[in-house]
């Protein structure tokens, strides 16, 4: 079983192993979160080329490592097992992409509206199924998913200035969004 989570990589060192398409596809999430990327590849595409992201165009060194919070590798499986291994011993987790025989951690295919986030998981066993699930959430998640939150946010608010007990807090919030409705009702 997985123990899913969701990282802050604010201002946080990334080693992103691999130089092709798959690592550029890696890329664009990790700027998005504030991560700094060090990418490390023999070759690297142009994709990968940008002036907020550490290049270093040679094979991957154990000590690539020091200093990183998170690692992905994107490489061919030998590589990957290396950065396995080395990451192993520092306690560091790694998304080996594609490759879970060489992974300690798996990214979810991501649903995002708004400040709300859903991953789906399948334990790296099954990314297009997990891909199809997502498109299935995509399409339920109402799209003023914002509303619900800054009502969320209000709510919550009051119920800690209250005192309510985090136990009925669910059925309460149930009620403040079903009155998010009532006025558009015939």
């Amino acid at each position: 079983m997985l123990y899913p989570v969701f990282l802050k990589l604010r201002g946080r060192r990334v080693l992103l192993v691999g130089g092709g398409g798959v690592a550029a596809a890696k890329l664009e999430g990790l700027l998005a979160a504030g991560a700094v990327v060090t990418v490390v590849a023999p070759e690297i595409n142009a994709a990968l080329e940008r002036r907020d992201v550490t290049l270093h165009r040679r094979s991957f060194e154990p000590d690539d490592l020091d200093g990183a919070w998170w690692v992905v590798a994107a490489a061919p499986p030998e590589v990957n097992r290396q950065v396995q291994a080395a990451a192993e011993a520092r306690q560091l987790f790694v998304n080996a992409v594609d490759d879970p025989a060489h992974a300690t951690a798996y990214l979810g295919s991501v649903v995002r509206r708004d400040d709300v986030t859903v991953a789906i998981s399948t334990g790296g066993r099954a990314p297009a199924l997990a891909a199809l699930l997502r498109e299935a959430l995509e399409a339920w998640l109402p799209q003023d998913v914002d509303r619900w939150m800054l009502a969320a946010d209000e709510a919550r608010r009051q119920w800690k200035e209250s005192g309510v007990p985090m136990e009925r807090r669910r059925p309460l919030l149930l009620e403040t969004l079903n009155r998010l409705y009532e006025s558009k009702k015939p």
